[in-house]
């Protein structure tokens, strides 16, 4: 390549500088591509206009949080009968009998829902809570699942729900990403971060990682000594480079992405700080979070970050929940239950009060789940084996009606059985809560018209919108 002379240079590094300027213009008109701003409006009026989604990573068992079982303690200890499952469910668990409910359930709140024990911070907002009682996948293996959970395939490289949702509707703030995710700084996600990868969407609608605390993005900070102008001024040089170099490579999203973020982050190193800032908020605030208890201290920071986010116009949240086995309760449900509820309980139960007492749950979706649950057989004598068959999970907000049971599972909570809710039309329901058509939410790739729900017809589960 020849090198170019300085007026070339000028000329084309000016021409690059107008296409920044015309990337915030877009931006700001709600046209950016992920430099902040509405990418598109809604298809219709939403019911939500952002999600915090609170993922407990391992899979936390229906019959011992959420779905009550009188028959699955009635024949505790006993083989599970010849009438569930199929015969290589029967099979695999011929030696391994039924194990019932570690922790009592009990009615909740006006409705009389019943939740167990386990949750007893959770059970004094029961009336907020719609728990799907009949969720199912199609993959006994952590890493399909969380995938499917996330992207609606048990594949990799598909595209999160997050990553939909930053690629549908943007973020109502330029200084912030549309999508942000907080994993547990335990680490060892099952399936890694390409649960809130893109996919095939543009680079620009991953899932930004953060964190609490001075320093919420790696590397994000300038160095010591270097002022906001001369910070600026550095920036604008090197992105008239790489708009010099995008010339000839339009097609190229992966460093159209990169030249984004450079942008955002300049941005993001004012506004992230500010979002991080616990000093703002009350005493009675952080402890209602747990944020003074250190069992709880984790997890409520990161409950509190998620509130503060959506305030600031992040459009979904995703709070992890759980390290490399997490509610993984292969051994012993009652330990690892304990332990997850004990971190995970009182910091839940403060966001949705929180949100409700701000008026900020009227529009905002609030999803609890993993990526399955749990079977109704012992495994290792006190413990569970992993269950896509029939799980629950719980939404609240948007207007979703609380206080109720939809769906239901068999009489010893194996396998969904009534108003069965499979993981894509969960996903269909949840972008229709946020005002998407998820038939029309497409991205063209390979020659397919792609889509969360995949080529499959999908239907919203309307029992869940009233």
């Amino acid at each position: 390549m020849r090198p170019s002379h300085r007026r070339e240079f000028l000329r084309t590094a000016g021409g690059g500088a107008g296409m920044i300027a015309l990337a915030s213009l877009m931006a700001g008109e709600g046209l950016g591509a992920g430099l902040g701003g509405n990418v598109r409006k809604p298809h219709f009026p939403p019911r939500a206009k952002r999600m915090i989604w609170l993922f407990m990573h391992g899979g936390p068992s229906q019959v011992d949080l959420f779905d009550p079982k009188p028959d699955l303690e009635k024949y505790a200890g006993q083989p599970l009968p010849e009438s569930f499952g199929s015969v290589m469910t029967r099979r695999k668990v011929a030696q391994n009998p039924l194990l019932g409910p570690v922790r009592p359930f009990r009615p909740r709140g006006k409705s009389g829902l019943p939740i167990s024990d386990f949750l007893p911070h959770l059970s004094t907002v029961a009336d907020d809570l719609c728990v799907i009682r009949s969720l199912h996948g199609d993959s006994v293996n952590h890493p399909q699942s969380v995938y499917q959970m996330n992207t609606g395939s048990i594949l990799m490289g598909h595209p999160s729900l997050g990553s939909w949702l930053a690629y549908g509707l943007g973020s109502e703030n330029e200084n912030m990403p549309a999508f942000v995710v907080l994993p547990d700084p335990a680490g060892g996600l099952k399936g890694g971060p390409s649960a809130w990868g893109n996919g095939y969407l543009p680079a620009t609608y991953q899932g930004t990682t953060m964190r609490p605390g001075k320093t919420p993005i790696l590397n994000l900070a300038p160095p010591d000594g270097v002022s906001d102008l001369r910070q600026r001024q550095t920036l604008d040089f090197v992105q008239q480079l790489n708009q010099q170099h995008l010339q000839g490579r339009e097609s190229d999203d992966e460093l159209t992405a990169r030249i984004q973020s450079y942008e955002l982050a300049f941005r993001m190193q004012a506004a992230a700080p500010e979002v991080v800032d616990f000093s703002q908020e009350s005493a009675a605030t952080l402890s209602m979070y747990g944020i003074d208890d250190k069992s709880t201290r984790d997890f409520g920071e990161r409950c509190l970050l998620a509130r503060r986010m959506i305030e600031r116009g992040v459009r979904m949240v995703q709070v992890y929940s759980g390290d490399t086995n997490g509610w993984d309760a292969h051994t012993d449900v009652d330990k690892n239950h304990t332990e997850y509820c004990a971190k995970t309980d009182k910091p839940v139960t403060a966001l949705l009060k929180d949100l409700k007492r701000s008026g900020l749950l009227e529009d905002t979706l609030v999803v609890w789940c993993g990526e399955f649950g749990r079977m109704p057989m012992s495994e290792q004598g006190k413990g569970r084996d992993h269950n896509p068959w029939g799980y629950c999970g719980w939404i609240a907000g948007a207007g979703v009606t609380g206080g109720r049971a939809y769906g239901a599972t068999d009489e010893v909570g194996l396998r969904a059985a009534e108003d069965t809710v499979h993981v894509n039309q969960f996903h269909a329901t949840l972008l229709h809560l946020m005002g998407l058509d998820h038939s029309d939410l497409t991205y063209y790739h390979n020659g397919l018209d792609e889509r969360l729900t995949g080529p499959s017809d999908i239907e919203v589960v309307e029992g869940l919108l009233s």
